[in-house]
């Protein structure tokens, strides 16, 4: 085969999320810019009949979905979701897995979902990262948000705060370090520089602030780490590692608990960071927002995370 036949972009399965909030808005919007058709073939999953009526209401073309319907939808009022709108996002994601694993698609786009219509339907998975996990067989797994400024993967994802304590170990956190060096290995083409953040106050002040929890378990993953070969520092004190300075001298962070990392990232890349699921079988990105009832199907809505979830998702599907 000539090297001048372009190669053909891949089908990028995309989950409208919660149709009560911004989803099928900002996913209307990316699928109706000549922009996507440069790098993918979106396909829409989600109830055809909810997107018709955003298309309608906002101006925007009405493109081919996989129709998953929504229970009641003349119950529907936008902002505020339901059980039903909960039932329909989630089986947008099942579908889209499944389309995914059987190959008819090459990636999945997960558009935001709104957890308490997860729980009120009735849905055991707290999120879509679990979910993903359940559905594909995968035991290891991390959350990274990533931008062009700063990326950070998680150690623990969506539980209480009062338990991260006792739900770190050095093994889950070694995971994390090791799936962090692997997807920026692969980013970069190169190591990257991997900072590790303690969980207490000043990394726990050599055990003054905390109950032990950087000697005895965050440490020994990080010494196993570098014994494994990676460029790894810390546990750094969290109040001072995300600044300027420190950010100029790592490529990714290593962070304890969901919001350790999401507050540093959401302050400095909200509209452009994307959620990558490392250790899946399949790839599987998202936008790093939620479901903004507020602004639901009011046209007002930001799709720049929507698109670059899209873009990073078709990036990565040819490496």
């Amino acid at each position: 085969m000539s090297d001048d036949v372009p190669t053909p972009h891949p089908k990028i399965a995309i989950t409208v999320g919660d149709v009560a909030g911004i989803g099928p808005e900002i996913v209307l919007k990316c699928v109706s810019s000549a922009k996507i058709t440069e790098f993918c073939t979106p396909i829409l999953y989600g109830p055809q009949a909810v997107l018709e009526r955003v298309a309608n209401q906002l101006g925007l073309p009405i493109p081919a979905v996989v129709d998953l319907p929504l229970a009641n939808i003349d119950a529907l009022i936008p902002g505020q979701f339901s059980a039903d709108t909960g039932r329909a996002s989630f089986a947008a994601v099942c579908a889209a897995i499944d389309s995914t694993l059987n190959q008819q698609t090459a990636a999945i786009v997960t558009g935001p979902i709104q957890k308490e219509a997860w729980h009120d339907a009735g849905i055991e998975f707290p999120g879509h990262t679990e979910l993903l996990a359940s559905r594909t067989g995968t035991d290891d797994f991390s959350m990274m948000l990533t931008s062009d400024s700063i990326s950070c993967v998680l150690a623990t994802i969506h539980i209480p705060l009062a338990d991260v304590p006792t739900t770190l170990t050095t093994e889950g956190i070694l995971r994390a370090i090791r799936m962090a060096a692997d997807a920026l290995q692969r980013r970069l083409k190169r190591p990257p520089r991997i900072a590790v953040c303690g969980l207490n106050p000043h990394a726990g002040e050599n055990g003054l602030f905390s109950h032990g929890e950087e000697a005895r378990i965050i440490q020994p993953a990080i010494d196993r780490a570098r014994r494994e070969g990676h460029d790894v520092v810390g546990p750094l004190p969290p109040d001072t590692a995300f600044t300027p300075a420190m950010r100029s001298n790592f490529n990714v962070y290593v962070c304890m608990y969901h919001d350790q990392g999401l507050i540093p990232l959401k302050a400095l890349a909200f509209d452009d960071a994307v959620n990558v699921t490392l250790g899946l079988p399949i790839v599987r990105t998202s936008v790093d927002h939620g479901t903004a009832m507020d602004l639901a199907w009011k046209g007002v809505a930001n799709h720049a995370s929507m698109m670059s979830a899209i873009r990073m998702a078709a990036d990565l599907c040819s490496r």
